[in-house]
């Protein structure tokens, strides 16, 4: 039987979306006020869930513990009150939407995590918006 187990983590960052191949206009027409050429920001709600068996010997998934401790160093201390366009590499040549910062987090833990457990992404770019990696 399978269990999923959530940890909630909070960061604030700003962002431009942007694509260079583009024209001004088109940018402008596709991306509206997030094409702002001066940045703007999110505080954004991310939402970690690890999906897997129970241990036997400790009744847990995952121990929500380490992964807070992991979220915070691996995401939180990278991307919080940060321009994700200019201070972090994932983002130099990445358009830093929702959707593609989702990715970016997914890829991160998955290289922390065990194999075997699955690893779901929830982000929060407004309370009203959110996307999910895996979908």
């Amino acid at each position: 039987m399978r269990v999923s187990v959530t940890r909630k983590a909070h960061f604030n960052a700003a962002h431009r979306l942007h694509n260079p191949k583009w024209s001004e206009e088109q940018n402008k027409a596709v991306f509206g006020l997030c094409n702002n050429e001066h940045y703007h920001g999110h505080n954004y709600e991310l939402e970690v869930s690890i999906l897997g068996p129970v241990d036997p010997d400790t009744g847990y998934v995952y121990d929500l513990g380490r992964l807070a401790d992991l979220i915070k160093r691996e995401v939180e201390d990278r991307f919080d009150h940060k321009n994700l366009n200019l201070d972090t590499p994932e983002f130099r040549e990445l358009i830093p939407s929702a959707e593609n910062i989702a990715i970016v987090i997914w890829n991160i833990l998955r290289d922390k995590i065990e194999s075997h457990l699955d690893i779901k992404i929830r982000l929060w770019e407004t309370p009203r918006n959110y996307v999910e990696y895996p979908a």
